[in-house]
């Protein structure tokens, strides 16, 4: 099948390369010239493991890129997946997605079959039917329902794990309100579904808008309250991980994001769940429970420092920051809560000096001034403390670089790191 994908961040780069792989010829249309480039000479323009090799298999071949508009009209559906930004209040800024679909539009307005158009970017419920599909209809001169259909086919692609969770979807969500359209989705995912027991869900267009959002906002809340139970358990010297281990045991819970600590970033769930917060109070609704999970997220980082604190005074010392993206097995440092974390330490006096595998230029970007170590052990040396933000698993073999340290005080926002003599060691919720 002949697929178009316009916009080649983490999701369009990671869907247009994984449909490739699954036998389908597949053109990505984005108007970054670099990004066509790398894409045309087979080299992934964002870092997400296992990337590398399928673009590598596929690009300039059975995966294609252009700057060129015109290319959709030779496809048979077309996947949006542009940026939607914040706005201050929480909102998403959808120019992008606007300019994208009167582009689309008006290159499909020469087509003479008809196209199925799906919206993969994250938006509120309404935005493909009452903003996208009138843009689409009205640039295009078609006419909707009939030559011209829209379907929303939301993403569950985690950051590090990108290749495998399209691979090894837990469900695969089809938003539409056509037959014709509801048919070629799943054409588009037939291959993939073949080889998945993923749950297939059939819903109407809004619906599948909403289950991103909600998907997503009940994650983060889920990882807010599990802080906030790891923060009563430090308070009364309790091991939050054993608490959360056996509560995990219950089918009704389940054992997956109970893993306390300095909370939660990157692109999706500050993202979202500040998009539902605000889409909540447009509509005068209060939406407390989320805000409070916002709330307990946003406090992590000042426990962490208070915890070193309680040991050292920054002021005037070295302090180690060991983790900068937002997550391991990426370089994303959007939300990363390394940023609130280097921000006081700065606040505090503090000699920051930073590591991370792969995050290091992308966090230079946000604090210029700072040291960057070429290695954990070098960040270690003859600092006065240390913060982990980011759960590395080479965090974990460090043991002996740890006694390079002037000071050997070790906060741990992630439970990476193993206690042991001669290290004064604190976890932030255990």
């Amino acid at each position: 099948m002949n697929v178009s994908i316009v916009g080649s961040g983490y999701v369009g780069t990671t869907v247009a390369a994984c449909l490739a792989d699954y036998g389908h010829e597949v053109t990505n249309v984005d108007i970054d010239e670099g990004i066509v480039a790398a894409i045309e000479a087979g080299e992934a323009p964002v870092h997400e493991p296992g990337l590398d090799d399928l673009v590598a298999a596929y690009g300039g071949d059975r995966l294609r890129a252009t700057t060129d508009y015109a290319a959709v009209r030779d496809t048979d559906v077309t996947f949006l997946a542009l940026p939607t930004p914040s706005r201050e209040d929480g909102s998403i800024h959808l120019d992008v997605m606007k300019a994208g679909a009167r582009s689309l539009g008006e290159a499909l307005a020469s087509k003479d079959d008809d196209h199925l158009v799906v919206v993969k970017s994250t938006v509120i419920p309404g935005t493909t039917e009452d903003i996208v599909a009138p843009i689409l209809a009205e640039t295009s001169g078609k006419t909707l329902d009939s030559d011209l259909h829209v379907a929303m086919n939301p993403e569950f692609l985690r950051e590090g794990s990108a290749v495998s969770d399209f691979e090894n979807p837990d469900k695969v969500v089809f938003g539409t309100r056509t037959d014709a359209a509801r048919d070629r989705l799943r054409e588009v995912f037939d291959p993939l579904l073949a080889d998945s027991d993923a749950a297939v869900v059939e819903t109407g267009i809004r619906e599948a808008e909403m289950i991103k959002y909600a998907n997503n906002a009940f994650l983060a809340s889920k990882v807010s309250l599990v802080n906030e139970l790891g923060n009563i358990c430090k308070e009364y010297g309790v091991d939050a991980y054993e608490v959360a281990e056996a509560v995990g045991l219950d089918d009704r819970i389940g054992e997956r994001f109970l893993r306390s600590g300095v909370g939660w970033g990157g692109s999706c769930f500050p993202k979202d769940v500040a998009a539902l917060i605000a889409a909540a109070r447009n509509a005068g609704y209060d939406p407390s429970l989320l805000e409070a999970a916002v709330d307990v997220n946003d406090g992590q980082p000042e426990r962490l420092l208070d915890l070193l604190a309680s040991h050292i005074d920054p002021a005037d010392k070295r302090v180690a920051v060991l983790g900068l993206s937002f997550k391991p097995g990426t370089d994303d440092v959007r939300n990363s809560r390394a940023i609130p974390v280097i921000e006081g330490l700065q606040n505090r006096g503090a000699t920051v000096v930073a590591y991370d595998p792969v995050a290091t230029e992308n966090m230079r970007e946000h604090f210029p001034d700072i040291e960057y170590a070429a290695s954990a052990a070098e960040a270690l040396e003859d600092a006065h403390g240390a913060v982990v933000v980011t759960d590395w698993d080479e965090f974990a073999a460090l043991d002996q670089a740890f006694d390079a340290m002037a000071d050997p005080v070790v906060v741990d926002g992630r439970r990476i790191v193993e206690r042991r003599e001669g290290i004064t060691y604190e976890g932030l919720t255990w």
